[in-house]
Parts: C-alpha cells; structure tokens; sequence
C-alpha cells in the first residue's frame, strides 16, 4: 500500500510478531538473558509474563531461532485444556501417537522418548504460550511431568509465557508445590519514552530500502503518551499514521498527523479514550543475590529462587551479572480493582482484534480510491498525441417485424420456436 511511496520494502508496523524486527531495549535483552540461563543451567520452571501486546511472542520466537540444531522443542499455544488433553497434545508435538493408551502408558512413552532424546545428546524445550488459561489441575500436571530427570538434571526443561494474572494464579496455595520448582521469574516492563523512539525508527531502518525514514521526537512523544510504551499498540498507531501520510501525500510524519491518527482511531474505537487508557502493571524489585548457590536438579523443593540447578561456573559472564533472580511467592494478589482493570484489558484486547481487521479494510479501499484518483489526474493532464481518431460505430443489425399473409397468423408457440428456438421454417397457422 503505502510501502513505495515511503521507499519501504514491506509494512515496518504489521502486528504479525516477527523476530527480525525485534528491538533490544534494555527490557528485552534482560528477559532474553532469563530465557537463555534457564534453559543453560537446565533451572526447571521458568516463567516470562507481560500485559497484552508488549512483546512476549516477538521475544520467544527470537529465543527459538537462535537455539542450536540440538534442542528439540514443543511449543502449546492453544491452553484451553485438560490435564489429559494437555498430555496428549504435548505428546503430538514431539512427534509420538497418543490414540488408545491408558495414561499410564502415556507417562511411560514420554518417559522414554525424554530418555532417548537425551542419550542422543539432544535438550528437551516445552513452551507453554498463553499459560494464564491454563487450570490449576493443567497446571499441577505439568508439575508432575517436570519429575521426569535423571539424577544430575531434568529431562525436558518447561517455560511458561503468559499475562500478569499467570503470576496470581501460580501464587495460589493449590500450586505451592509447582511454584517452589519455578527457578527464574521476569516480568516485560513498557518501554519509555526514549525506548519508544528508539523502537520506531529501528523498525523503519529495518524495512528501508534507501535513506530510512524517522519520526520526528514530537512525533514519537505523543506516540508514547497514548500508547503507554504497549508495543502492540505503537505498531498500530504507527502504521495507521503511514496510510493517513500516504493518502495526503505527507513525506514526515510530525505531531500533527500523529494527533489526527489518534482521534481517528478513537473514534473508531481502535484505541480507548485516553482517560479509559490501561496503566502499566509495575513489576516488583528483587534483591540481587550475592552469588548463585550450587544444588543438585533432583532437590526440586526451592523456598527461594537464589538456589538453582546450576553451579556458578556454567553460567556466562555476561548472563550472570544481569541475572536478578525474583522471589517467589511474587507480591500478594491484587485489588478487586487490578481484577477488573484485567479483565478490562481482555475485552480492549478483542476489541482491537476486531478493529485491526475493519481499519485493514478502510486502509484497503482507501488506496483503491486514491490510486484511481491520481489515474484519472494523470490521464487529464496527459496531453493527447496526433489527431484523434474517429470511432466507427457499428449499428445493430435491424430486425424486420414479422409480417403475415392477408388471412393468416402465427400461433403464439410456434412463433415462439421459431423466433426463440430457432426453428427453420415458419409455423403458420390458417384462420
């Protein structure tokens, strides 16, 4: 659409999570040292969350392209399931057929399959994405898949990705046991005002196909302002500014297009009032541990994450001095009002599904509607070459009326099917 006129070889801002446009801000780069020690230092549970749209896909996606051609890897992303159907689905993505076995022989098949991926050589990756849908008992089941180790390490490492009230429902007493074994914690903060500058003009270096475009610093501020540093919500404020700037014809995007884009989408309903806008959710700062404490994997029963299955010298440098390992229970649930502010943030979040589909739409026709414009403008202003020429006009062959001999007439049916049915000779009725 607009991708030419901007010198773009694709859309900077489309809402697909794309790991070649992820932006390390200081945010991202810490939870992707968390994701790269847990899985280094075979930690058992480990658990990324962030508010909707701030990056928690882009991020894992990132961390799986980089793994090593040794590193099997599940990822569950529908969680609306039973302990059982988990099981079998967890089953299906490594490739082994769950149909008719008892669950018994299900737990001794995994078993197996874990064992001989590791004689192999080979580390064993569960994602679990959306895991805030997941139930209690789902929940307990993973817990007691993660006893499958051998005495040094576990068999297959499991990472739970999900929105904040993951981290409320892992704080139930029904899951004391699973959140004991929870070896690294980080929550995705909003980026602020200077990331959200950062972010936007690296992902229009990205798609550059010349000299990159930038938004100016008034531009990016009240993108920021509006949109809290939610980078779901930056992409589509940001690309709704490209096709407003492309059907005016506006090479910079400044503040004022920004402010025009944003009243359009409110009135839409893409974007909430600002009043209505979702506050960040803080995260809670931990005490940075002296040292990591050496522990066999099979103690399992961790009261505080500072103890992991690890020793010191298997972590990276570079890892170990930004690894803040939190505590865990995580800060008491919240307010009867952060519950409604949630479930708030699940309705928005539908909403503006549904809204990027119909702006798709408008954006779709809008430049149809521009493009014919600017052919017509052009083929105005195009001056005409030599003389014109004459159109010949080919008149319609005449049809002579039917005429009938003095004292006769043609039946309705057989004129019919001779006129309509292409009968040769006429049908002549005598009166």
């Amino acid at each position: 659409m607009y991708e030419r006129f901007y010198d773009l070889r694709e859309r900077p801002f489309a809402l697909s999570p794309d790991p070649e446009y992820l932006y390390p801000s200081r945010v991202h780069r810490e939870a992707l040292d968390y994701l790269r020690y847990g899985l280094e230092s075979h930690a058992g549970f480990v658990v990324i969350t962030g508010e909707i749209g701030s990056g928690k896909t882009t991020l894992l996606q990132t961390l799986l392209r980089n793994l090593d051609s040794h590193t099997t890897v599940a990822r569950i992303v529908n969680t609306m399931l039973e302990p059982r159907e988990l099981l079998e689905t967890i089953m299906l993505d490594f490739g082994l057929d769950p149909a008719g076995r008892s669950k018994p022989l299900l737990l001794r098949d995994l078993a197996q399959y874990l064992v001989d991926q590791r004689l192999a050589g080979r580390m064993v990756l569960l994602v679990i994405d959306e895991a805030q849908n997941l139930s209690l008992a789902a929940l307990e089941e993973l817990r007691m898949l993660s006893n499958l180790e051998t005495e040094k390490s576990k068999l297959m490492q499991i990472v739970l990705v999900g929105q904040p009230n993951l981290r409320d429902k892992l704080s139930t007493v029904e899951l004391e046991q699973l959140r004991q074994r929870i070896t690294v914690s980080y929550h995705l903060q909003p980026l602020d005002a200077d990331e959200t500058a950062n972010y936007i003009n690296h992902r229009l270096r990205r798609a550059a196909l010349g000299a990159p475009m930038e938004f100016p610093r008034e531009a990016t501020d009240l993108i920021h302002l509006r949109s809290r540093g939610v980078p779901r919500v930056i992409n589509v404020i940001c690309d709704a500014a490209l096709v407003f700037g492309y059907a005016e014809e506006r090479r910079i995007i400044n503040r004022a297009v920004v402010s025009d884009v944003l009243s359009e989408l409110e009135t839409t309903g893409v974007l909430p009032p600002p009043a209505e806008a979702p506050a960040a959710v803080p995260d809670e700062p931990a005490p940075r541990p002296a040292a990591v404490t050496p522990a066999p994997a099979a103690a399992v029963r961790i009261p505080e994450l500072a103890a992991v299955s690890a020793t010191p010298g298997s972590i990276p440098q570079s890892i170990a001095q930004s690894i803040d390992i939190r505590q865990w229970p995580p800060a008491p649930a919240r307010s009867g009002e952060d519950e409604a502010r949630s479930a708030a943030l699940t309705q928005r979040e539908r909403t503006i599904q549904q809204r990027e589909r119909e702006l798709a739409e408008q954006r779709r026709v809008l430049a149809e509607e521009y493009r014919l414009l600017r052919s017509q403008h052009t083929a105005a202003s195009t001056p005409t070459r030599g003389a014109a020429r004459a159109v010949r006009v080919i008149p319609a062959p005449r049809v002579e009326p039917v005429r009938f001999q003095t004292g006769q007439r043609e039946g309705f049916w057989a004129w019919f099917r001779r006129v309509m049915l292409g009968t040769s000779q006429p049908a002549v009725e005598k009166n």
